[in-house]
């Protein structure tokens, strides 16, 4: 921080990100230079060959020019290391060394195409470590050379040129102009931050129909994506080094907790019953949301067996299903579904392989073992289910029953929608009802399917007032206060440890970003002794690192506060900028708030969060609510713990090992001590 600017633009890269890099670099030419040297020593400076004369030329010229460039970055390496993230000062030199260092690339292009030259000309009856060290020259030269131009690609901000100190307010002219031309700066910036990231999406998702739907989408992506970051002068290492430090001192928090602070129940309490009960058919009806997955799922969590137990029924049921099947058939995932479930053909009312962006896979079936009809509605797999879960902005969600704001994720409403149409209007429940009178609707599903299923509950509750819902690390900006509390009725959702996508809500990742400001502005150790740490702790673990602060010996009340540093790290004009300058300002004044749906099962390790790769992992469970997942937890497992194998063996693991892993709803849990 701030972004380095050199010729006449702002970058995506920090004076003090050279380090690693500039280190690295100065290891191959230092490790270059000296087997230069030793072949020039041990032929004392006389080569005999027809090249001779050129080559000895070639080698002295090179030593120079690599003496200088070692020279070069040995400053930048320096230079670059001193200071903090928020005391650039001692770093003023960097952009002085970084055009000196781009000088250089010229005469050692040069010197590359001439080594080229000579290599195919002039080293006949030269001897193979001569002619060798000239190719490893000339080969080195271009390597660097392209890697270069692809870190020069890397790093370069399309709005280098609107973020320029003297227009983003490091100089002392900006202060000086009225909040509202400060502001119309900050917004001339953010609508070319849009365009720009519609280009991109447009580039990635270019085998896609650019119909009306793709084109709203990117739009809505755009401006969500453009304007988290937009706000501050930050650099992607900032961010990076700012997770790093959060991940530990969120760890750090974790481990002060009590781990004795909890509820006593006794034995029989109904809490304990209804949540071993609710655990056992949440385990049951999970399998239908791995197998709405379809076959990719199966091959993964089978890598050694799944292809060929499906290989002998894909050809047989392409035929066989063609009278279930809506939209296009993808091969084996009828069989994936077939061996997942234990299902029979004859139990399968409906399958839908049809995916497009709002619209996701499904299938409905008669599940004898509950009996119950059951919907199960497939996550994310697509690029388009990608663009349906980035689509994060709110539309109204008409519920007759719910009293107050029903509204609710755009992307996700639209897919429920689009299921209900095809439920009632299609007639697909009446005929399934029309089978099995007597059976209860089930709606399940995973990550996507599961906001989905608990929107598509919502629709349908009111028409089948026995429906439940399970929805299995379900989206954390999912749904309205209102339209959360109505679904208690009717949903459970189950999160498992430090997933990430229930914690995932506009809100939330504003205050995650807040949180990477106040650590980014109150560290005072370099970033890549930060970086360095942070690597090695989330590879190794260990002692999370207290790094010496320019906070730590404030009150913790204190760090509610507003810091100068902070105010530095933000854009003038932006909404930050003055949610964080006034008291008054409300933390989150554009985004509508969205919790998770329905009664929450919360899924833990129990015993120490590092382990070694093959112990045996055992859960615990109990039941939590919506502020629990108000902060985004970092770790390496936030990943891991959501995939949907992952959640199906800790769902199996916890009814095995009923009496051991359940307890009861504790305050300490419920509400997570976190950063």
């Amino acid at each position: 921080m701030p972004g380095m600017v050199v010729f006449g633009r702002r970058w995506g890269i920090a004076s003090d990100d050279l380090v690693l890099p500039g280190a690295f670099e100065l290891f191959i030419r230092v490790l270059w230079w000296i087997a230069t040297v030793v072949l020039y020593a041990t032929h004392k400076g006389k080569f005999d060959c027809r090249g001779g004369a050129l080559l000895h030329s070639y080698i002295v010229v090179l030593l120079i020019l690599l003496a200088v460039i070692i020279l070069t970055l040995c400053a930048v390496v320096y230079i670059s290391a001193q200071g903090t993230i928020m005391n650039p000062g001692p770093r003023r030199s960097v952009p002085a060394l970084v055009y000196l260092r781009a000088f250089l690339y010229i005469p050692e292009f040069v010197w590359a195409c001439l080594g080229a030259v000579w290599v195919s000309d002039s080293s006949g009856g030269c001897e193979p470590a001569e002619t060798g060290l000239v190719i490893g020259a000339v080969v080195s030269s271009w390597i660097i050379l392209l890697s270069m131009v692809l870190g020069v690609l890397i790093v370069f901000d399309p709005l280098g040129s609107l973020r320029r100190p003297n227009l983003i307010g490091e100089s002392s002219g900006l202060r000086d102009l009225q909040s509202s031309e400060s502001s119309q700066l900050f917004y001339t910036a953010r609508s070319l931050a849009v365009r720009v990231w519609e280009s991109r999406l447009r580039l990635l998702c270019c085998c896609l129909p650019q119909d009306d739907n793709h084109r709203a989408a990117f739009s809505s992506i755009a401006q969500l994506v453009s304007g988290f970051f937009s706000d501050t002068d930050l650099v992607p290492s900032d961010i990076a080094a700012g997770l790093a430090l959060l991940h530990q001192e969120q760890d750090k928090m974790e481990h002060c907790r009590d781990p004795d602070d909890v509820i006593p129940h006794s034995p029989s309490s109904p809490i304990r019953e209804d949540l071993e009960t609710e655990l056992e058919k949440a385990a049951h009806f999970m399998q239908f949301a791995v197998a709405a997955y379809g076959w990719p799922l199966y091959v993964y969590s089978n890598p050694l067996t799944g292809l060929c137990k499906l290989s002998g029924d894909c050809c047989h049921n392409r035929n066989t299903e063609s009278d279930l099947v809506g939209g296009d058939n993808f091969g084996c995932n009828f069989s994936s579904i077939l061996h997942v479930t234990g299902l029979q053909y004859r139990d399968f009312i409906h399958i839908s392989f049809h995916n497009q962006i709002y619209e996701i896979p499904f299938f409905v079936a008669l599940d004898h073992k509950r009996e119950a009809v059951l919907v199960a509605v497939r996550g994310t797999l697509s690029l388009k289910d990608a663009l349906t879960d980035f689509s994060a902005e709110c539309e109204n969600l008409p519920v007759e029953v719910v009293s107050g704001a029903s509204y609710a994720h755009k992307g996700i409403s639209q897919a429920a929608n689009y299921i209900y149409k095809k439920l009632v209007n299609d007639g697909i429940l009446s005929q399934a009802f029309n089978i099995a009178p007597e059976y209860k609707l089930v709606i399940t599903g995973h990550s996507l399917g599961a906001g989905t299923a608990s929107l598509l509950a919502a629709l349908l509750h009111s028409t089948y007032p026995t429906l439940k819902c399970y929805a299995f690390s379900p989206p954390g900006g999912l749904m309205s206060k209102a339209l959360a509390e109505y679904s208690k009725q009717f949903v459970i959702s189950v999160v498992l440890g430090k997933d990430l996508v229930p914690r995932l809500s506009i809100p939330n990742m504003e205050d995650l970003k807040r949180r990477i400001l106040k650590m980014v502005s109150n560290c005072n150790k370099p970033k890549y002794k930060i970086l360095l740490h942070g690597c090695w702790y989330e590879v190794f673990g260990g002692t999370p690192d207290d790094f010496p602060t320019e906070m730590e010996n404030r009150r913790e009340e204190a760090l509610s506060q507003p810091l100068l540093g902070e105010e530095s790290l933000l854009v003038p004009g932006s909404t930050s900028y003055h949610s964080i300058s006034s008291d008054d300002s409300p933390t989150h004044p554009t985004h509508l708030p969205l919790f998770l749906p329905g009664r929450i099962i919360y899924i833990t390790e129990d015993g120490p969060s590092r382990r070694h790769c093959f112990s045996q992992v055992r859960y615990r469970a109990e039941w939590s609510n919506e502020t629990a997942f108000h902060s985004v937890l970092i770790s390496p497992r936030m990943v891991a713990d959501h995939m949907p194998d992952v959640v199906h063996r800790a769902l199996c693991s916890l009814t095995r090992d009923r009496p051991f892993s359940l307890c009861p709803s504790s305050h300490s849990n419920s509400h997570l001590n976190v950063i």
